[in-house]
């Protein structure tokens, strides 16, 4: 590529790390009209509307997040802070089988945004689409960052059986495979699942499978949340999601990969099942989250025939009184879930909007029990009709002791799992991207800043098939983090979640600066990536 000789942006002085896992060098990047030109350390075009001297701090492709949950928060809220300003310049919306279209009933759609108010929110946004194409679209309005659609099973479910627990014959398998061939005509790059949450939680190995399968057709992939309460509940839903590639012979992602304390049995077990599918042949990567606390909707505490027919039969069962003795009985016999050691004292709440409620934001579901005198089924039961399900919990996750197994694997990318809800969410959702590179990076050296960088762009953008992002090279989009080495660190912690972290100097999406001596420029420059045309 020649030399321009003029320039939007350049940035001079900085250590270059390309997003290949290659080391460092001295070098000059360059932005004209959102793409880059990367050339060596004494290359000066003649004009540049703007100069970063970058001396002393690495230059990097823009941080891909493979998990989020800003998909209706950023249509509220585009500057979306709490991502850009650790580096984020892409995330993958959709998640956890969740995703908002297709839609092709508007009242199926404002009841699913109910459902799962509690994990992603339920904003005062015009919902406005129905097809895939349309949702899509409405991130080409504005936003900080770029976004990429996986397709959620759920959609699919509803759209071709309803929010029941049936098994899909083969003509509702027919229709959900055609919708999910639309949707990624139309742009998305895979299907997930969620596979603790209804209704998308009722498909069985073999419809997930076909799903795969359709997917893999049109270069998708499979993102999924596994089933954790199968089996063993440590290895064996791994392994379904394992055969779920096997059979549809596909991609398989597996998302917020991680070991917890109260497993039976190590890591080295949980790493072993990607180690060896990937030996066998199989494409299986993961993604993971540098934090120790998880969340997600409180919702997730009640089996999953409760939720059966959608939010309206959900909600007439919370009201029944006479069904909490069975809801009782069934949470003694498994114990608390998706809790730690502490059990109830280990499981915050947030997002509160009555005002009768608001004396419960931040605090654990066991003192809301103690100050109350109801037992557990009663106190979820009760706050999450008084919330209209919009209630979000934290809780402990992934081991201290093991997480760094997941995070040095090469296999391995970055999720943050981010939620957004009440006045303490995870930390994971503000500090992520810093925390690896402070702590595990810098502080720990438990791998270097080279293969962090490729862990976080490079490899990501070729899981998604983006051919033009995640590295730092000639005509790719100019997304790009310029973060000083020795004072990038997060600041979030589990009792100060909401804070920003230091050493993230500046970032640029599609070549704008977005964050500008770490600060927040105002600018909204990201747009909807759409698969085969990013």
């Amino acid at each position: 590529m020649t030399d321009p000789q003029a320039v939007d942006l350049l940035i001079t002085g900085g250590s270059v790390v390309d997003g290949t896992g290659a080391p460092a060098d001295m070098g000059t990047v360059a932005s004209i009209d959102g793409r880059l030109h990367v050339s060596d350390a004494g290359w000066r075009p003649s004009h540049a509307a703007r100069t970063i001297d970058a001396t002393g701090m690495v230059v990097a492709p823009g941080f891909i997040d493979l998990h989020s949950h800003g998909g209706l928060v950023i249509l509220a809220d585009p500057r979306h802070e709490p991502k850009v300003r650790q580096g984020v310049t892409t995330e993958v919306i959709g998640v956890d089988g969740n995703g908002y279209a297709p839609f092709a009933d508007s009242d199926n759609l404002a009841a699913f945004v109910d459902l799962n108010a509690g994990l992603d929110g339920r904003p005062e946004i015009a919902y406005d689409w129905d097809t895939v194409a349309s949702y899509i679209g409405r991130y080409d309005r504005g936003q900080a960052v770029n976004v990429a659609v996986v397709i959620g099973n759920s959609a699919l479910r509803i759209g071709a059986i309803g929010w029941d627990d049936t098994a899909a014959d083969d003509r509702s398998l027919a229709n959900m495979r055609a919708m999910l061939r639309e949707a990624l005509e139309e742009g998305a790059f895979g299907v997930s699942s969620g596979l603790d949450y209804p209704p998308g939680s009722y498909a069985s190995t073999d419809e997930l499978a076909a799903l795969t399968a359709e997917a893999a057709l049109a270069g998708g992939f499979y993102h999924t949340h596994v089933r954790y309460a199968l089996g063993d509940r440590f290895l064996d839903p791994f392994r379904e999601a394992i055969e779920i590639g096997r059979r549809g012979q596909g991609p398989v992602h597996l998302t917020h990969f991680y070991h917890r304390q109260t497993h039976p049995g190590g890591p080295e077990l949980l790493l072993g099942l990607v180690d060896d599918a990937r030996a066998a042949g199989m494409d299986v990567t993961f993604d993971s989250y540098p934090y120790e606390w998880a969340s997600t909707r409180l919702l997730i505490q009640l089996p999953q025939w409760v939720q059966a027919g959608g939010p309206t039969a959900l909600k007439e069962r919370l009201a029944d009184r006479s069904l909490r003795d069975e809801l009782r009985t069934e949470l003694a016999s498994r114990g608390a879930a998706y809790t730690g050691t502490a059990g109830w004292a280990d499981l915050r709440l947030g997002a509160f909007t009555r005002p009768a409620n608001l004396q419960w934001e931040s605090h654990t579901l066991a003192e809301v029990m103690d100050q109350t005198g109801r037992d557990a089924i009663d106190a979820i039961c009760d706050l999450l009709l008084d919330e209209n399900l919009g209630v979000a919990q934290v809780t402990s996750g992934p081991w201290s002791e093991t997480l760094p197994h997941f995070v040095s694997h090469p296999i391995g990318m970055v999720g943050t799992d981010s939620t957004f809800l009440g006045e303490k969410p995870s930390p994971r959702t503000y500090g992520s991207f810093p925390r690896i590179l402070g702590q595990f990076v810098r502080d720990e050296q438990l791998l270097s800043l080279e293969e962090a960088i490729r862990k976080m762009t490079g490899a990501p953008a070729a899981r998604l098939g983006l051919a033009n992002r995640g590295l730092l090279r000639d005509g790719y989009a100019a997304d790009l983090v310029i973060f000083d080495p020795q004072r990038v660190r997060s600041n979030a912690t589990y009792d100060r979640p909401r804070q920003f972290p230091d050493g993230i100097e500046h970032v640029a999406v599609n070549g704008t600066l977005v964050v500008d001596g770490g600060v927040h420029t105002g600018a909204l420059p990201g747009r909807s990536l759409r698969r085969g045309n990013s």
